[in-house]
């Protein structure tokens, strides 16, 4: 759906999901929604006097909360921003499909929206506990990796209390107004059944992306995913067909990483002992733990993110092939907990009926009779090939960036790219634009759109709030949150990078109307 007529309704007369509570600094002027049995209000052209927002941001991930949250909240003295974050979705939900009973972050309970920038912040984790009166049991836990459940619901408490959040707001298109010298958002409004409710615009000197990454299906496998009624299912949707899939004679998990280990590890437990019936594939040449040294983890410090940023654009290729350890490996626990499980149906005498194989990749694949699916498999170290019958498949191959292309075709002309045709980002998060666009202050800053220019931890929680922090500083040219200097003990390089300090904003000021 990309419902773009002219002209289009102001941001200013947008409905707003409802906010609490305290000054609400950060929102524009609203006015009431139209009854619901009225037809849509007809858009109107927004007036020259409407002040463009500070900064918009397009998806509601947990990158965009942590910058909401901290642009919310900025230190006394601070001048106050005026934002407005839209999601296409009703609200927050974060990899639904994947929380698994008992499954944890792989990162600790302080990599929170905003913990690791601005500690005193009302949105950290620790505050959503006290709300909802669990500090006492969460301190006798003595649980520094917590639930993914738990993170989800922090995350929904956060999303339901913080002012300027737009759900069920589709952004369509964005383009530059060289009139206004601002960023305008056409957007629709979507009802309770994510039909379009009504058609509107925002104006904004500064937006961010964090339209987040999308499930990636393989080639060979994309036709069968994509059927209706074939038991071939993402990860991302895992346990909404848990049920269906149990009832299956056998499953087959493709992806080593550890979405496909929590998910065997599921489906073995829920499987009678002597009757399993599981398979297990993987790419990889072998079920490899994930690379969790204390030494091996400063890879995700902002000293690596500047070391990586200065790397020449091959190296950084090369680098991020290599370091699939880094990010997509099992941690030792759920490797332990699967060998547990497996050791402890040998103890009646047989092996489970389960097959774990790594250095294995589907060729093709395709139906047998209308029930079962055929998988073509090739082993790269042994260059032999054979043939699976499964009678369902579950694919943990992991999550692709959302292409930026769509959304961004009307700044096209103004984006500056590498020699793989990605856009540039600078080390301050900012796409490379034309100097039309930058030489009045406005730009647009990525969230986990940008691995490829600052490295492994672009999609890593832990970093969540220190690029945050990273992109607000930019923005107000200067440091409402002051970042240290030094996060690893490793010396990444012999000629370290330093923190790159923010430079200000163009003549034009924040809240000012050109």
């Amino acid at each position: 759906m990309n419902l773009q007529p002219r002209p289009f309704r102001s941001h200013h007369d947008t409905p707003a999901v409802p906010a609490p509570r305290a000054a609400e600094t950060t929102d524009a002027t609203e006015e009431p929604e139209p009854p619901e049995a009225a037809p849509a209000p007809e858009p109107s052209t927004p007036t020259p006097t409407e002040t463009p927002l500070d900064l918009a941001g397009i998806g509601i991930g947990p990158f965009n909360l942590s910058l909401a949250a901290l642009a919310h909240h900025l230190p006394t003295g601070t001048a106050p921003l005026r934002t407005a974050f839209y999601e296409q979705r009703p609200a927050f939900h974060w990899h639904p499909g994947q929380l698994i009973d008992g499954t944890t972050l792989q990162v600790p309970f302080l990599a929170d929206l905003v913990t690791l920038a601005d500690p005193g912040n009302p949105w950290t984790f620790l505050n959503w506990l006290k709300a909802n009166d669990r500090l006492y049991p969460f301190y006798f836990a003595e649980r520094f990796h917590i639930h993914r459940a738990e993170y989800d619901a922090y995350c929904r408490w956060v999303s339901e209390n913080l002012p300027g959040l737009h759900f069920s707001h589709q952004a369509d298109a964005v383009r530059w107004n060289a009139d206004r010298s601002c960023f305008e958002i056409d957007y629709t409004q979507l009802d309770a059944d994510g039909e379009a409710h009504a058609l509107g615009r925002t104006h904004t000197r500064n937006l961010v992306l964090g339209i987040g990454t999308a499930p990636h299906i393989p080639e060979p496998l994309r036709p069968l995913a994509e059927a209706p009624h074939v038991p071939v299912v993402h990860s991302a949707d895992y346990l909404g067909h848990r049920e269906r899939l149990l009832t299956a004679g056998h499953i087959t998990v493709i992806g080593s990483g550890q979405s496909g280990a929590e998910i065997f590890l599921d489906l073995l437990r829920h499987r009678a002992p002597g009757r399993e019936r599981l398979t297990w594939l993987a790419r990889t040449p072998a079920f490899a733990p994930m690379e969790y040294s204390k030494l091996g983890l400063e890879h995700f410090t902002p000293d690596y993110t500047r070391y990586f940023h200065a790397l020449p654009e091959t190296t950084r290729d090369q680098l991020t092939a290599q370091q699939w350890q880094l990010h997509k490996g099992i941690d030792t626990e759920t490797i332990t907990a699967i060998h547990d499980e497996l050791y402890h149906r040998t103890l009646n005498g047989g092996w489970p009926d389960a097959t774990l194989t790594p250095g294995v990749s589907v060729r093709t694949a395709g139906r047998v009779a209308t029930t079962q699916i055929e998988l073509h498999l090739e082993h790269r170290e042994q260059g032999t090939r054979s043939r699976l019958t499964t009678d369902a498949v579950v694919l943990a191959t992991g999550y692709r960036e959302r292409p930026l292309a769509q959304l961004l075709a009307g700044l096209d002309p103004y984006l500056r790219r590498d020699n793989a045709e990605r856009p540039r980002v600078d080390a301050h998060y900012r796409l490379h634009l034309d100097e039309a666009i930058t030489a009045t202050g406005s730009h647009v800053y990525v969230q986990n759109a940008e691995r490829h220019t600052h490295g492994v931890g672009a999609p890593d929680l832990g970093l969540a709030a220190h690029r945050s922090a990273t992109i607000l500083n930019t923005l107000t040219g200067t440091t409402p949150y002051p970042l240290p200097t030094r996060t690893a003990f490793t010396t990444f390089g012999l000629t370290p990078q330093t923190a790159p300090t923010p430079r200000p904003q163009h003549l034009v000021r924040l809240n000012e109307q050109p």
